[in-house]
């Protein structure tokens, strides 16, 4: 997706310790995909 909202290295580390360290159930996929998806959807609106 040419739209994809990246972190900076900077931002980033300060995210992770913010995330789960340990998996349970389903492997767990690229934190920062999902981080990146999130943003895209807030500062899109959903659209």
């Amino acid at each position: 997706m040419a739209t994809e909202f990246w972190l900076s290295e900077r931002q980033w580390k300060r995210l992770v310790p913010l995330l789960p360290r340990k998996s349970r159930g389903v492997p767990r996929v690229d934190d920062r995909r999902v981080i990146s998806g999130v943003v895209h959807v807030l500062k899109s609106g959903g659209r």
